[in-house]
């Protein structure tokens, strides 16, 4: 029964992973659109009415973007949650670990031990 728990509760972090990539996917290539709309607009020398919806709307759409984030974030957390519910608290799966929001991912000095 556990090994059977673990496998799934690895596919699932399997998906988790995906749907967190997509989004963060999603949220880069809105960004890349956004940033050239601008950009595109100068180098057609174009006026800057023209098009402004457009760039309205794709601030919107990264907007929502930011919202599904914060939402997948959270099931990440409720996923997690429910690991350690079903007896998977020790167990090791990709996606599925929690790490500190204070993590920069930066270098630490490590200390050397004496030969």
């Amino acid at each position: 029964m556990l090994i059977k728990r673990r496998e799934v509760a690895q596919e699932l972090a399997n998906r988790l992973i995906a749907a967190e990539h997509a989004i963060d996917a999603a949220l880069t290539a809105i960004a890349d659109l956004s940033g050239y709309m601008p950009v595109a607009r100068c180098e057609a020398n174009i006026s800057a009415v023209i098009g402004n919806g457009a760039l309205e709307s794709a601030a919107e759409t990264f907007s929502s973007l930011v919202r599904a984030r914060r939402g997948i974030i959270d099931t990440h957390h409720h996923l997690a949650e429910a690991r350690d519910q079903i007896g998977l608290r020790n167990v090791a799966l990709g996606g599925l670990e929690l790490k500190s929001e204070h993590n920069n991912g930066g270098l630490s000095i490590v200390k050397r031990n004496a030969a």
